[in-house]
């Protein structure tokens, strides 16, 4: 049995955007479109619709070039901003989408979980659709009936399993989704970011089962944005950007230069059209923020306990009341760390234009955490409460051991969130 469960060797793919697929019903219609085609981007260019030829094909290559290859038993873990290409790259590992070039050699049974109930017919009940996906995946009856009553049990869905899926929440569909992908024993299992769908206790649960799966020397690819879940259940991961593969190694080094290079592209003007990433009454606006350190540089990696400075420019479109201002810190899976605010030590700002721009600098000792990537959240308010603009996910830095905390040995990831410097010694007694 070859030691590859996965090769991967160029594999691109390339979507064509800005024009709309036409439907024929007949060989002749189709015909009759190639041959106008010509002339249809002949009167658009008379038009000024389009700039050149070019313009009426644009195209956008998810991936570009992507050469991996996976070991049996590997637990791979896949990286990389929204649009990078995860996603791609994982439907042509599933058969879902073909490559344009290049191609793939997967070795034994595959199971994926790619979105919500993947695979699942809605008119059929969950028991049906256990035994359907267990079909495809090769499996005897009675190894499904083996494994009926834990994936069943797991999903927790006893109650609904003879109800057809397409009445389930979608709480229920995932649950049952997860727990036959990860249950019938595929060789090779993917999965993409579908674990921020469920709740928290349901989420750990899914951890849990993934690393029993690794455990078994079974094969997984794992896309996720929650680089704590990578760090925990990853023996190597990929950092993709722009459909293209920028980093492998171990987690934690790929997921430094992820969040320094995030950092960095971060620590500049924050752009208008990010209102995804906003909130507040919109009264006002935070156009820049960034982090100094001791030497006042822009910097995304700190040292433990080391002091910097976070600068806001703020505007202020309303309003003559006072502000208060301050921020947030997020470990990457979201469980808020601190809240420091200025209204916490009695203070406040006036502002003495609303048009004009001002600047708030806060300046911050140092912060006694672990290492690791944490998010920075700036925000500012009105005095009475009123949050203006709060920008989720603005900044992230990495802290490291440096110094007094230099050794590997003293402290580790992921084995606390605040770091106490304590007094330590030993007394002799006398033993009666």
């Amino acid at each position: 049995m070859s030691e590859v469960a996965i090769k991967a060797e160029g594999l691109t793919k390339q979507y064509f955007i800005g024009s709309r697929q036409r439907q024929h019903d007949t060989v002749r219609d189709l015909l009759a479109d190639v041959l106008a085609t010509p002339f249809r981007r002949a009167a658009n260019l008379l038009r000024g619709r389009a700039t050149g030829a070019a313009d009426l094909d644009r195209s956008i290559f998810a991936l570009k070039d992507v050469s991996f290859e996976v070991a049996r038993g590997e637990v791979l873990g896949i990286i990389g901003r929204n649009g990078a290409g995860k996603s791609t790259l994982l439907k042509i590992l599933s058969r879902i989408t073909e490559p344009t070039a290049g191609h793939a050699e997967i070795h034994g049974r595959i199971g994926s979980l790619l979105e919500v109930g993947t695979g699942f017919h809605p008119e059929l009940t969950g028991r049906e659709n256990i035994y359907l996906n267990g079909a495809i995946l090769g499996m005897s009856r009675t190894d499904l009936d083996r494994q009926f009553d834990e994936i069943v049990g797991f999903a927790e869905v006893d109650e609904f399993i003879d109800t057809p899926v397409k009445h389930y929440s979608s709480g229920m569909y995932l649950r049952l989704a997860f727990a036959v992908a990860a249950h019938l024993e595929p060789e090779t299992l993917l999965v993409d970011e579908v674990l921020a769908v469920g709740d928290v206790k349901f989420q750990r649960k899914c951890i849990g089962k993934m690393e029993d799966v690794a455990n078994e020397g079974r094969t997984v690819l794992f896309v996720s944005h929650n680089l704590g879940s990578i760090r925990q259940l990853c023996d190597t991961c990929i950092l993709l950007h722009g459909g293209r593969i920028r980093a492998r190694g171990t987690p934690d080094e790929v997921i430094r230069r992820y969040v320094t290079a995030g950092a960095q592209s971060s620590n500049a003007d924050v752009t208008p059209d990010r209102t995804s990433q906003r909130s507040g009454t919109g009264e006002g606006r935070i156009g820049r923020c960034s982090v100094l350190n001791a030497a006042g540089v822009n910097d995304s990696c700190l040292g433990i306990g080391e002091p910097f400075r976070l600068r806001l420019e703020i505007s202020l479109s309303a309003g003559k009341d006072p502000i208060v201002a301050g921020f947030e810190v997020k470990q990457m899976d979201g469980l808020q760390v601190l809240n420091l605010r200025s209204d916490g030590q009695g203070i406040s700002f006036e502002l003495d234009g609303a048009s004009e721009r001002h600047v708030i600098e806060i300046e911050v000792p140092g912060l006694p955490l672990y290492p690791g990537t944490y998010a920075i959240e700036p925000w500012f308010a009105f005095k009475n409460g009123r949050r203006i603009d709060h920008l989720h996910e603005a900044l992230t830095v990495s802290f490291e051991p440096r110094g007094h905390f230099e050794s590997e040995r003293m402290i580790q990831s992921g084995r606390g969130v605040v770091l106490v410097d304590c007094q330590w010694q030993l007394e002799k007694t006398e033993t009666t």
